[in-house]
């Protein structure tokens, strides 16, 4: 028997390769399904199953490609409907792969179909849960995504507390736990940095595995503090339902160089949206007017599910060399499709062809403490909310990036804006956005507050996030 995580970091994803006497199960698998078929085809063995542990939200799963390339059964929790073949398991319904066996636990709460899937070895004995977004290390998953329901996100976690309590809490305490999800995803609050743990330490270690909790308890502790869904969540979830285009036509139409002629034509005739994912250092220093920058080292593909609202939105791309190929596919992963290409020797070959560029004021945190200080300056702070709450600048706006497009109207467009974010990555993206809409007076400063807070200007005393 062999297992493999598969951990994507961009997404704080996990995807599963088990394997028994040349059988393979691939655990919800991502877009890009080549790796997968590739590592089979190493160990000379067949992909049997796609087991799916629910809808996702927050990113295109591969499970329609891959299926379409290896004739694997699809398997999804009781209840699941889609517009392709699956098998829509019964909660009990064991699967056999090689010499062990896939238990199909259903475990509704996170979405109604939500399966847990148990992994029987060839000796009999339950060996580890693939728990989806039902238990991760630290958390469980949030309540209230479910697509097209009339529950109420209360019902819903009242189904994840029974499907804790009955499916999950009472297998032995050394079941080793492979959880959807690791620390940065938005399907829970509390994730944990480890990505692989064991049944046991949950129980004690989980605020909601807690034996003496009331459901009562568990609902409201489990809605606390949730914030609103990411708005790509329902498009993905319902892309994971409906069916997608392959990724091998996404990646053919995208993944093309046009030169700066071109890729201006492109852009004007089909009104895309020229995203620049370079680093924010670059960026500052030259980029094409009115581009918006999300760069790749970054968050990546979260920030553009939150910023760019429209799934159909064509992009064409300003990449570092060598770097449109992943920039196609981790846009195609939340479900960003209509790419139409990159411009093809970057910005250098952009100025050499003569056309116009811009670039973004930027100071360090010393000399804008010395501006703040001689002059009364007007801040933007595009942290988090929890972040601004714990400690902040006492003069300054603040509105988180994830809602920049709804409160635009905070901030005058006549007056000078010193931003920051955390460390200078969020605000740049920020700056890009109000550069495109007419916000012409920003200036960034480097460091955001990792760095304003080593200089003398005055913060807020500090408030520990969890008190919030």
């Amino acid at each position: 028997m062999k297992i493999e995580q598969l951990y994507t970091g961009c997404l704080a994803q996990g995807a599963y390769y088990i394997e028994s006497e040349g059988e393979v199960a691939i655990i919800d698998p991502l877009r890009e399904t080549q790796q997968y078929i590739d590592k089979a085809n190493s160990n000379n063995a067949k992909i049997k199953y796609i087991l799916e542990t629910h809808f996702h939200a927050d990113f295109v799963s591969g499970h329609v490609d891959l299926a379409q390339q290896t004739g694997a059964t699809i398997v999804f929790g009781p209840g699941a409907t889609t517009e392709y073949d699956i098998l829509s398991a019964k909660d009990g319904e064991e699967l056999k792969l090689g010499n062990i066996t896939i238990k199909v636990l259903h475990t509704p709460g996170h979405t109604l179909e939500s399966a847990t899937y148990l992994l029987i070895d060839e000796n009999e004995k339950n060996h580890a849960i693939f728990s989806g977004d039902t238990l991760f290390l630290g958390d469980v998953g949030r309540p209230d995504l479910a697509i097209k329901s009339d529950l109420t996100k209360e019902d819903l976690a009242e189904m994840l507390f029974d499907s804790l309590r009955t499916k999950i809490m009472p297998l032995a305490d050394d079941v080793i736990v492979y959880p959807a999800h690791g620390a940065g995803s938005a399907c829970g609050k509390n994730l944990s940095k480890e990505t692989i743990g064991v049944l046991g330490e949950q129980k004690k270690t989980n605020y909601a595995l807690r034996a003496d909790m009331t459901k009562a308890e568990f609902v409201k502790e489990v809605l606390d503090g949730i914030a609103p869904p990411p708005q790509y969540f329902a498009k993905n979830a319902m892309m994971n339902k409906m069916g997608y285009d392959a990724f091998e036509t996404v990646l053919k139409t995208g993944d093309v160089a046009l030169n700066p002629d071109q890729f201006e034509a492109v852009a004007n005739q089909e009104s895309a949206l020229v995203l620049d994912v370079r680093s924010q250092a670059d960026f500052i220093v030259g980029h094409i007017p009115n581009s918006i920058f999300i760069g790749l080292n970054g968050q990546f593909a979260p920030w553009v599910g939150a910023l760019i609202k429209d799934l159909k939105q064509p992009i064409v791309l300003v990449v570092p060399q060598g770097k449109s190929t992943e920039a196609v596919t981790r846009l195609s992963r939340v479900g960003y499709d209509n790419t139409l290409g990159y411009l093809e020797g970057g910005l250098e070959a952009w100025k050499k062809a003569g056309k116009d560029i811009s670039i973004l004021d930027s100071i360090s945190a010393e000399e804008f403490a010395k501006r703040a200080k001689a002059n009364k300056l007007h801040i933007l702070d595009v942290r988090k909310d929890g972040e601004y709450q714990s400690t902040h600048l006492e003069e300054a706006t603040h509105f988180s990036l994830d809602v920049i497009n709804e409160n635009m109207d905070k901030i005058n467009k006549d007056d000078t804006y010193y931003v920051h974010c955390a460390g200078g990555y969020r605000s740049v993206i920020a700056e890009s956005i109000l550069k495109a809409r007419g916000f012409n007076n920003l200036i960034d400063i480097a460091g955001g507050f990792g760095a304003i807070k080593n200089t003398d200007l005055k913060t807020t005393d500090f408030v520990c996030p969890s008190t919030l």
